[in-house]
């Protein structure tokens, strides 16, 4: 069995629609795939009805990517099989959503005071799918489309970055809500890349007492170092590992990889499920 447990599609910063990434997990051989855009689920429904319609064998895991900030560091949290129409759990997409076009209006206001580029909400708006999650790649390809940088990597030097005077930091809950919320949606709180962040291991204490149930051990941006560290860590706190390719396009352009390109165990799907299964008798 082969397995991709981090997936992203246009609902957010992926380049491939959710009908496209099931044909590239097709052509990846693989088995199982998650979903797991940045705030919002809406491409799981999208990608099963694809499979359905068209007879594929291909299983889908619903997922998503929470983005928070916590002491200065961004913390991913995914979830896995979460109820999507858990009260707490849409309140928690709604607030991440509205804190994202927020975020995008004050940087479009200040762009235009300060640096005299002029880009319309809608320009930004039309770069992910309808109702989808708007980021920092969206706003870098408006400001390039715009003339206001040569390219999209000059965009992020020059103006997606925290020393930027005209780049403001989203509003984001804290990453012990998210997990939090996750688990009370019934869903598998896992800790996105965590080689990302200086405190994980500290962290990872923390959140587990909030409830998180697993740590994403198997990432491209992982060394086999890394790997094992991070799988020890989870053994110490009687959590799963969770491993997928994080990606985004089909390239190796600005830190992407190819989908299923990088080793996730098959029996990472087995504990999974597992885990699932524990939560549903709980």
């Amino acid at each position: 069995m082969k397995i991709d447990l981090h997936i992203h599609t246009t609902y957010s910063d992926g380049v491939l629609n959710p009908e496209a990434i099931v044909d590239t997990a097709l052509d990846c051989d693989l088995n199982v795939i998650a979903l797991t855009d940045h705030d919002n689920v809406l491409s799981y429904d999208v990608a099963t009805k694809y499979v359905k319609d068209n007879n594929l064998n291909l299983e889908i895991i619903p997922g998503v990517e929470i983005n928070t900030i916590y002491k200065g560091y961004e913390v991913h949290i995914l979830g896995y099989f979460m109820d999507k129409d858990n009260s707490q759990f849409i309140d928690l997409i709604n607030f991440q959503q509205k804190a994202r076009i927020e975020q995008t209006h004050q940087i479009i206001d200040l762009l235009a005071k300060k640096q005299g580029i002029r880009i319309k909400f809608e320009d930004i708006q039309k770069l992910v799918a309808p109702r989808g999650s708007i980021g920092r790649p969206h706003i870098a390809r408006a400001i390039t489309s715009a003339g206001g940088t040569a390219n999209v990597l000059e965009a992020y030097a020059k103006f997606i970055n925290n020393n930027s005077d005209v780049y403001v930091e989203r509003k984001t809950v804290s990453p012990h809500d998210a997990v939090e919320i996750i688990a009370e949606a019934n869903g598998i709180p896992v800790f996105a890349h965590p080689i990302d962040v200086d405190i994980a291991d500290d962290l990872t204490c923390e959140l587990v007492n909030c409830g998180l149930r697993g740590i994403e051990a198997y990432h491209r941006k992982h060394s086999p170092a890394a790997v094992e560290h991070f799988s020890t860590l989870a053994e110490k706190y009687g959590i799963i590992v969770t491993g997928g390719s994080d990606f985004h396009a089909p390239s190796l352009n600005h830190g992407t990889i190819l989908m299923g390109k990088n080793f996730v165990p098959d029996w990472i799907y087995d504990k999974l499920i597992l885990e699932k299964k524990k939560i549903e008798l709980a």
